[in-house]
């Protein structure tokens, strides 16, 4: 990791709020693409997905699904659990935004894919009696839909009508079919 990238990561754990928002953003830009210094940050970063301050873990987990892509030991599929535990977590934003990235994950390889859609569908059918489980469907469509765009797998949204179709209330049932329109 080069200079500027450590500087940033330093940056984004910041006391100033402008400071470390850059920060995110430059790390998050940085690692659209292939890194060759993800496993340089990987567990630091898996440490603060569990970090007292739900900034912290929310940043970590996103940097962590963009990383997936720079993986070629495929540690995400022994680590995932451990991020997706922060689809869960007890501040409802954190969760959402771990949740709103998880799909890059999918994106590093057919076995993450699955990973990803295995997680997202059973979540997605066994999720109801979480609160906001109607936000959380249609965060997870959302991302059946990127990684359907990103990839062009028809199984993706083969599976995403699936789901979709076992949703008992119309007017859900309408709102996460749109988003496949």
């Amino acid at each position: 990791m080069d200079s500027t990238m450590k500087k940033e990561f330093e940056r984004s754990k910041s006391k100033d709020k402008v400071e470390r928002y850059e920060a995110y953003h430059n790390i998050l830009k940085a690692t659209e693409q292939e890194v060759d210094w993800a496993y340089e940050i990987w567990e630091q970063l898996l440490e603060d997905l569990t970090h007292k301050d739900n900034h912290q873990r929310s940043r970590a987990a996103q940097y962590l699904a963009n990383l997936a892509i720079s993986d070629p030991e495929k540690r995400m599929i022994k680590d995932f659990p451990r991020l997706w535990e922060v689809t869960k977590d007890e501040k409802f934003v954190t969760a959402r935004h771990c949740l709103q990235s998880i799909w890059k994950v999918g994106l590093a390889g057919t076995a993450q894919k699955e990973m990803v859609m295995e997680y997202m569908v059973d979540r997605f059918e066994n999720g109801t009696d979480e609160k906001n489980y109607t936000l959380i469907r249609s965060d997870i469509l959302q991302n059946m839909r990127y990684l359907y765009d990103t990839l062009e797998d028809e199984d993706i949204k083969v599976k995403a009508m699936q789901v979709i179709e076992t949703v008992d209330e119309s007017k859900y049932k309408k709102k996460y079919a749109s988003i496949w329109k």
